[in-house]
């Protein structure tokens, strides 16, 4: 899929629950999740859905997980290369500063933005609530969870983002959806990630709490900002993140 006909739903890999009899409810939650720059749908199964379906907190007829794939496009900031990417990248050094128009290349992004909103009103003119929906992801997959699902205009049940920035942050405020800070946030970050540094992380995360009125999350709660700090971890997704996210999902769906 190019970009030029990125307002098209991208195309998925689903993964359904295990067997429809083994489904506690006729209509399960959907979750959505975004792989990160170069990733893969497949990428994000064996790292993170299928250790989710496995999980007692959640288990494996709770929840159909739909995978997106991103489009292939020249990433500027690595090397030029064509690779699996949500939008170009000009550099990787990311500053905790708001960068200034035109730094970042809304001309990839906004398109993208489009493409999950449009898979979004898929789901559902299906039939689907959107209170039934979850969108998440890593990385790149999880700037484009915050950048769609606090703008679009079906107030989903929650968002998860993995080693998240918040890109387009000049403007984001004028973007966001009426309901946006009621949605739900759960946010995971390694406090040794190279890529996407962990400051940075704090720093949009607070960013939507004062821009946009996100409250942070109260123990034991799922509504709010839930923002967690992995001590040690890089830029992948961790075991405890997984366990503290199946948690959350739990919670958010009474599962």
């Amino acid at each position: 899929m190019s970009l030029d006909s990125a307002v098209q739903p991208p195309s998925i890999v689903q993964v359904a629950p295990l067997e429809s009899s083994e489904l506690d409810s006729p209509q399960p939650p959907i979750v959505i999740f975004l792989h990160g720059l170069g990733g893969s749908p497949e990428n994000i199964a064996m790292n993170a859905v299928h250790p989710l379906r496995q999980n007692p907190a959640i288990g494996p007829g709770q929840v159909k997980w739909i995978l997106p794939v991103a489009p292939t496009i020249t990433v500027t900031g690595n090397m030029g290369r064509r690779m699996p990417a949500w939008f170009n990248i000009h550099i990787f050094d990311f500053p905790l500063t708001i960068p200034s128009p035109g730094e970042e290349d809304e001309a990839t992004i906004l398109p993208s933005i489009a493409s999950i909103e449009a898979l979004l009103t898929n789901i559902v003119d299906s039939g689907v609530d959107p209170s039934r929906i979850v969108l998440g992801g890593f990385s790149q997959g999880a700037a484009m969870t915050l950048l769609t699902g606090l703008t679009t205009s079906h107030k989903l049940a929650g968002l998860f983002v993995l080693s998240a920035r918040l890109p387009l942050r000049h403007r984001f405020k004028s973007m966001a959806s009426s309901h946006a800070s009621a949605v739900p946030i759960s946010w995971g970050h390694g406090t040794v990630d190279p890529l996407v540094p962990y400051k940075l992380g704090r720093v949009c995360a607070d960013f939507l709490m004062i821009e946009l009125g996100i409250p942070p999350a109260k123990p034991g709660s799922s509504s709010g900002l839930d923002f967690h700090a992995y001590e040690g971890l890089a830029h992948y997704i961790g075991d405890d993140e997984l366990t503290d996210l199946a948690s959350w999902l739990r919670n958010l769906f009474s599962l």
